[in-house]
């Protein structure tokens, strides 16, 4: 098995993604839990939906896996992609939160929703809002 994967899923969220306290909770969270956990990633919300990339170890992508399955915050866990991967895409991220820019929204929203979605295009479109300012939380 290998030491390092990259998993990708989208949900619905159960609360409003307008409200910058949701969110921020969600990202504190998720922040404490990946540097006790050594995972890395982004988060993007809009639309009430949400969309993550994660990267880290099986072991620790599996117990992530089992609590997001049971965190009312969002519902309908849509597991994209899970695959080995050689090198973390967003190494020094905790968690980042990719800012929705007008000029992302509409691929943004075309990814949340698309059942044929791509895999390389969630990431390529989250490291442009990185990219571009969205707020990162680092692990040291």
């Amino acid at each position: 098995m290998a030491e390092l994967q990259r998993l990708i899923y989208r949900s619905v969220a159960t609360g409003t993604t307008d409200s910058l306290l949701n969110v921020a909770t969600i990202l504190a969270e998720s922040q404490r839990n990946n540097d006790r956990d050594g995972l890395t990633g982004v988060l993007a919300a809009h639309g009430d939906r949400y969309i993550q990339v994660i990267e880290g170890s099986p072991s620790a992508l599996d117990n992530l896996l089992r609590r997001l399955e049971g965190d009312w915050r969002h519902k309908g866990l849509d597991l994209i992609d899970r695959r080995d991967v050689d090198r973390r895409r967003f190494d020094g991220w905790a968690m980042a939160h990719a800012r929705v820019t007008p000029e992302n929204q509409p691929v943004l929203e075309q990814l949340m929703t698309d059942p044929q979605v791509s895999d390389t295009a969630i990431i390529a479109l989250l490291e442009t809002a990185l990219a571009n300012g969205s707020s990162r939380s680092s692990v040291d």
